[in-house]
């Protein structure tokens, strides 16, 4: 898929009407995809969604039914080798070896790299000192916590000096600072120039690391785009406003006469994107009224109402929500 002319980035990944099935179950059912280079990218999707399948697809591990796919500039289908010189996998599970050590671990992969013993040292070395491994470099990896594991593993990756990184469900079991620990991992690589390709079930982590997101739903794509696009397609944001002075709420309601009225609990509510020029509008027409509300609420959809409503999922969503007072 060529780079548009509106959009002057290099293409990292590309593919166009990819496909994908396993006996009578299609996993992928034509999906289109362009990953600009030097950013994150976040596929999302509920279990058996086919995220898994697209990573193994893409980095050469199976092979397409249909459609076409460029990786690194190079064809997937014809010049799989180049593509494979070019990037770097971090799976589910963790390719760490626990039977030997951390340094051990690097070597090994250094020789899997073909790079000289002494420039494959140097490497290692460099590495296990950036993910601040170096204290348990001798140490078997068996005794690692599960965030050095997940680092040491991530190291192996960045041996062969990958521009494309694939990351599916990097974080997975992880606690929530180790989780962050990887985050940060992940945007300075993203600073020193990597594609990142990142699959995850946490949706707080798609909103803080990726530039684009892409939400997957029985094998198709159902929407793409920024976390704040996602989020502007699903409808429900509301200003909630709520006074004790009866005298109060019904000044508010006259000046603010498309408001939903609760007359019980004294509160208005107003559809909102959240965005602060509403929310200026709102209380200057407060204001004018000369009136003032004794708690102002603000809900945003999320990207959890996002999956939701694109994944036609049962479960209630949690609110996000900010109350001023």
């Amino acid at each position: 898929m060529p780079t548009s002319s509106q959009d002057p980035s290099p293409t990292a990944v590309s593919a166009v009407g990819l496909r994908k099935s396993y006996g009578d179950k299609t996993v992928l059912d034509g999906i289109d995809l362009r990953i600009p280079a030097g950013s994150v990218f976040a596929l999302l999707g509920p279990n058996g969604a086919g995220k898994t399948t697209t990573v193994k697809i893409l980095s050469t591990l199976v092979t397409a039914d249909g459609g076409q796919a460029r990786v690194a500039g190079h064809d997937l289908a014809g010049d799989p080798q180049s593509v494979r010189a070019a990037i770097g996998v971090t799976g589910q599970f963790s390719a760490v070896d626990g039977l030997i050590t951390g340094e051990e671990n690097m070597l090994l992969m250094a020789d899997l790299h073909h790079l000289p013993r002494h420039e494959g040292r140097r490497v290692t070395a460099e590495l296990l000192e950036r993910f601040d491994l170096t204290e348990a470099a001798t140490k078997p990896a068996s005794t690692y916590s599960g965030g050095m594991r997940r680092r040491l593993d991530i190291a192996m990756t960045l041996v062969g000096d990958p521009r494309i990184i694939f990351l599916d469900e990097p974080t997975t079991g992880l606690d929530p600072r180790s989780r962050h620990n990887m985050w940060k991992i992940i945007r300075e690589l993203v600073s020193n120039g990597v594609t990142v390709f990142l699959t995850t079930q946490y949706l707080q982590e798609a909103d803080e690391l990726a530039d684009r997101i892409a939400v997957l739903n029985d094998g198709r794509i159902a929407a793409e785009g920024t976390a704040e696009e996602l989020k502007r397609i699903v409808p429900g944001g509301h200003v909630r406003l709520r006074f004790t002075d009866p005298l109060a709420y019904r000044s508010a309601a006259s000046a603010l006469h498309e408001a939903a009225p609760d007359e019980e609990s004294l509160t208005l509510r107003l559809p909102s994107d959240g965005s602060q020029r509403e929310l200026r509008a709102v209380l200057d027409r407060l204001d004018a009224a000369g009136v003032e509300a004794d708690e102002l609420t603000v809900r945003t959809p999320d990207l959890d109402d996002v999956f939701f409503a694109l994944t036609a999922g049962a479960e209630v969503p949690r609110q996000n929500e900010e109350t001023l007072r």
